[in-house]
Formats: C-alpha cells, structure tokens, sequence
C-alpha cells in the first residue's frame, strides 16, 4: 500500500496558478488551516476558491491569493463577518459567485458525480437567480412538467479537508459530530489532500468510531499530512474548541489596516511550527 504522507509545503508545491481549489469544513469549524497557511507561505496565486468559507476565506484575500470566490456563505460563526472578505466585497478586488447553502450542495454533488449539472428546487424564487442571470432552469420530462433549477457542477482541481484522525494510506475519519461536506469536496475534485490531527495506524481508525466516521476511503485522497493542532483556531471537536480569544484577535486586526502588518509578522510569517509556537505563547499571555 502507498504511503501517501507528505507535508503541508509539499502538498502545496503541487498547486499551479489559476486552479480551482475546494475548502472544505464549515464556516469557523474543521478548517484545514495549516493547508491555508501553507497556501499564504508559497507564491500561487489567482486561484478560484469554492467554499462554506470562514477565516481561510478571509487569510486567503488578505494575501492577494484568491481571483474568483464561489460561496455558499462566509462567516466566522461566533463573529458574523470575516472583516477581509468584507474588504474584498467592498472594494471588488475578487469577483464571486455567490449561491445559497443548497445550490452550493448540488454544485458540488454534480461533480461528485460527474455530471455536468444537477437539478433542484433550491433557489428557486430566491435572489440566486438575480446574482446569477447565468443559472438556467430545466423542466421535469415527467408528468409533473416541474420547473427546477440546473445547477452546473462545481469542479476542482483539488480539495483541502482536515479530519480527525488518518492513516498514512489516506483513510481518514471525522470524530465530531458533523461530516459537514468533506466527501463530496473530495469527490468532487482530482485530487484530494488531507490534514490531520494524528496519524495514526489502520486498525486505531476502527477502534476510534463507528464505521461511518471513516469518512474517506484512501482511494479518494493524494496526500495526507499530520499537523497537530491544524485546524486552529477553527473547531476540530473532540480534539479542541475554537479559540475564540484568537479568533477575536484575528478579527480585530484584520478590521485595522495599520494592525495588520503586526498580526501577519507574530503569527504568519514563518513556518507552521513558528505559527504553533506563537499560537501557545497567545494562549499564556491570557
């Protein structure tokens, strides 16, 4: 079997410019941030980012990374707004396709499937259609002649999740209580990497949670990557909560322009270990 570890860097290094990457997680929730901070440390750019976005979204505009944003929503759950993605709203430095939580689904469920669209009911009737004049609708070939709206397929290049817990095959599983939409994000894309809190042997997945926890077959991911801690300061429960002090933290800089500099040279401006290390010595100075 291979052995598919790898590190955040080199993960990264297989990104070109202008490609389509899948974010997955949930607003401030089981984000591969370790992944995004890689992203802000390597020179790629114009990337199409696809998201339930929270900070990565926000770090991801605040370095000039992302070209085009699709989203269903971007939000920091305990602070309704990432203040960078409200930057490059407000000034129109990214263009964006912006979906509800439903059409995004079936965006990524057509490509999962490979299909060139799916239909549904959701967004009908709603302001979707307006943001998006390109949406069409298809009319059911069956009795009920419904009118539905034809999703077109969310495709990526590559998807970026963080699980719980993987082996260095690439299985990985989830231990909280939400899956949120990590396997159609990998499904959806040509390649799939993979953070994790441990790396640990296969037999230890099985013995972790129930089978439906597993929630990656290897078969579906390139590389898997153990980053302790990787998710922060989004929530990777049971591991750990959010750190919402941090998140407070980030906010407030990020909503200050001249704060900024100093947020990104003690926290981003290194490696990921230099990134951990000032993360703990944060946490100290409560």
């Amino acid at each position: 079997m291979a052995d598919k570890r790898m590190t955040p860097d080199e993960i990264v290094a297989e990104l070109e410019d202008g490609m389509t990457i899948g974010i997955g997680g949930w607003g401030s929730r089981r984000k591969p941030m370790a992944l995004v901070r890689a992203i802000l440390r390597s020179p790629v750019k114009d990337l199409t980012v696809v998201s339930y976005g929270g900070p990565d979204v926000g770090l991801l505009a605040s370095a000039g990374k992302i070209k085009h944003l699709v989203f269903g929503f971007v939000t920091l759950d305990s602070i309704p707004y990432d203040p960078w993605f409200s930057r490059a709203r407000e000034t129109g430095s990214i263009t964006v396709t912006e979906y509800d939580e439903g059409v995004f689904g079936t965006g990524l469920s057509a490509a999962a499937q490979r299909l060139p669209f799916l239909p549904t009911r959701a967004g009908l009737g709603s302001g979707v259609m307006d943001l998006n004049p390109s949406l069409r609708t298809v009319r059911s070939p069956y009795d009920d002649a419904e009118e539905l709206l034809a999703v077109p397929a969310l495709k990526l290049d590559a998807a970026f999740v963080h699980l719980n817990r993987a082996d260095a095959r690439g299985n990985a599983q989830y231990l909280g209580p939400d899956p949120y939409f990590d396997e159609l994000f990998a499904l959806a894309a040509d390649r799939c990497y993979v953070s994790t809190e441990k790396i640990v042997e296969t037999a230890e997945l099985a013995e972790a949670g129930p089978v439906q926890s597993l929630l990656l077959s290897r078969m579906l991911v390139t590389g898997v990557a153990e980053t302790p801690n990787g998710a922060h300061f989004t929530t990777a429960v049971p591991d750990y909560g959010r750190d919402e002090r941090f998140q407070r933290h980030y906010a407030e800089a990020a909503k200050d322009l001249e704060a900024w500099p100093k947020f990104v040279d003690r926290f981003l401006s290194g490696d990921e270990a230099r990134y951990q290390k000032a993360v703990a010595e944060f946490g100290e100075s409560a």
